[in-house]
């Protein structure tokens, strides 16, 4: 019967669930064997990828156009009718496979996990699952109406944080103490969400008989070649090597703007008093100059490129109607990445390019792979593709090498980009080590006071350059602006693992770059068919996060900073 599925994804337009339930019953009631295990992955990989690209398809648009009535029935149909019953389905079909104990080749890993989500799995925890989507919301909600009145105009929190680059210091202290002022009123009624979340978590860990919600989110992570200690090891190596690093960024911004202390608000602020950069006039332009850098990068990246502008998998332009921020997804069943952003023709939005094209050449790559199972990656190496990408393309920015920028404003890019790299591990750390003080200490963590006190003691390990004077209140508060920490517990420590790895790929292209890149791309191909140590090996890097590989990341950033600064 599954030689009857529709051709294209287009085809289930109109469809129900009731349409597609029948090829789920075949493969359901097929005996599987060790002949025939391989053949019944692959049909099953090609019916999730019709049905899942139908449901992306459908979401794209709604963000393409948010007055597309059509497109939002559609996505609205498939959510509450479609994948709701496609997740029960696959679920039942993934048990049978764990059940036959088959292990088609290159499924190890992939099986691996499956099997640990199935014994985390609790019915009783589902209705626990949907209250903490619920309470997810409701911090979206909080946090969501915070809009400030300034100058006699409403604006929100995103439109006061671009006031955060004037060069007018008074200015920007105002508006520091404008927003802070407005995300304190909303203090209690976090306090009150805070907790029904902790109390919920810890009833989600003793339902599936772990013994705290650290344990519980490891293997809902998937975190399966690295322990908890092991991050806090990487913790105590970033207060050690990167803060002192960050240190001597944030002395620099001192100097230059000529002040006794760095307060918050002078962390935005260019401290040359230059303009922002202004690499590209319109998307048609972004598009040919990245696509000359991933030529001259590597031919296969720029031919992956050259494929997705000629196919229109790129939709790059602001405009009205178009939802806001930018992602990569993929069209499974066709074999293609699809790259949405909004760019007005800031160096952001240049970076935001670059990145998403990273996760899109390792959707390419690992597409290639004849089964689902084998494509989820998890963060790890996954941010490893789109971070190496944003620093693997750095030396190519200028105009003399097919960029956008002069040679002194390239540089200055570069030197922007690579500070932002060596500060960034230090607030990583920050949210890092708050989550794992909260799950090992729950009882306390209950208290919002005793948040308080662990999240500024945190402050004073990790960011100890910024002066706080007068200012414990906002300093403390600041654990309830992160939605990591309320939405996505133990989610963010993937970002500094994966930078690490993408500094070492970004040091062996400065070697070698033929060489670099096709390790690069090795890696990517394998998609979750190998543990991360080993996917970091074929990609060039090492999988360690101790003070040893740290320090030589940070030295290696350092260095050329130095360079570009002399140069420059």
């Amino acid at each position: 019967m599954l030689n009857e599925l529709p051709a294209t994804s287009d085809d289930l337009t109109g469809k129900s669930w009731a349409d597609l339930q029948p090829f789920y019953d075949v493969l359901e009631q097929q005996m599987i064997t060790a002949e025939s295990v391989s053949a019944w992955l692959a049909e099953f990989s090609q019916l999730s990828d019709l049905v899942e690209e139908y449901g992306i398809r459908a979401y794209v648009a709604t963000s393409r156009d948010t007055t597309d009535a059509d497109a939002e029935q559609r996505y609205q149909a498939y959510a509450a009718q479609i994948k709701p019953q496609m997740r029960a389905a696959d679920q039942r079909l993934k048990l049978k496979l764990l059940d036959s104990g088959f292990v088609p080749e290159g499924c190890e890993v992939a099986l691996r996990n499956l099997r640990a989500e199935v014994d985390l799995f609790r019915e009783a925890n589902l209705p626990l699952l949907a209250e903490e989507a619920k309470l997810r919301s409701e911090f979206f909600k909080i946090t969501g109406a915070q809009s400030v009145n300034w100058e006699g105009e409403e604006k929100t929190i995103p439109q006061m944080e671009r006031l955060r680059r004037d060069r007018d210091r008074g200015l920007r202290e105002r508006v520091w103490m404008a927003i802070s002022q407005r995300q304190f009123e909303d203090r209690a009624a976090l306090n009150d969400l805070w907790k029904e979340l902790l109390t919920l978590r810890l009833k989600i860990a003793a339902n599936a008989d772990q013994p705290d919600y650290r344990a519980y989110a490891w293997v809902d992570r998937q975190r399966f070649d690295y322990t908890p200690d092991d991050t806090l090891r990487f913790l105590d190596a970033i207060a050690e090597v990167a803060v002192p690093a960050a240190s001597q960024i944030y002395e620099r911004v001192r100097q230059r703007l000529g002040i006794e202390t760095l307060r918050p608000w002078d962390l935005s602020v260019d401290t040359q008093g230059r303009e922002p950069l202004h690499p590209f006039n319109d998307t048609a332009e972004l598009e040919s100059r990245v696509g000359a850098i991933f030529d001259r990068l590597d031919p296969q990246l720029g031919e992956y490129f050259a494929i997705m502008r000629r196919e229109g998998l790129l939709d790059l332009d602001s405009r009205k109607n178009k939802a806001p921020g930018g992602y990569c997804t993929w069209f499974p069943l066709s074999k293609r990445p699809f790259v949405f952003s909004n760019s007005v023709g800031l160096h952001d939005d240049l970076l935001t390019l670059i990145h998403e094209s990273g996760h899109a050449f390792h959707t390419f790559e690992k597409l290639k792979l004849p089964y689902m199972i084998q494509r989820t990656v998890t963060s790890e190496f996954n941010e490893v593709a789109a971070m190496a990408m944003e620093l693997l393309t750095t030396p190519f920015w200028s105009r003399e090498r097919g960029g956008f920028y002069s040679k002194a404003e390239a540089a200055r890019a570069q030197i922007e980009t690579l500070e932002k790299r060596i500060i960034l591990w230090p607030f990583i750390a920050e949210i890092d080590a708050f989550q794992h003080w909260v799950y090992t200490h729950p009882d306390a963590a209950l208290n919002p006071d005793n948040c308080d006190a662990e999240w500024s003691a945190l402050r004073d390990r990790y960011v100890p350059d910024i002066d706080y004077s007068g200012l414990d209140a906002d300093k403390a508060n600041g654990w309830r602006r992160v939605m990591h920490i309320f939405c996505w517990p133990f989610y963010n420590i993937e970002y500094g693992i994966a930078q690490l790895g993408a500094v070492q790929i970004w040091a062996n292209m400065l070697q070698d770059q033929a060489a670099a890149l096709a390790a690069y791309r090795r890696g990517l191909a394998l998609g979750g068919t190998k543990p991360l140590p080993e996917l970091f090996a074929a990609a060039g890097a090492k999988f360690q996060f101790d003070r040893e590989t740290l320090g030589a990341a940070v030295a290696m950033i350092t260095r050329r900073i130095a360079t570009l600064e002399q140069h420059g």
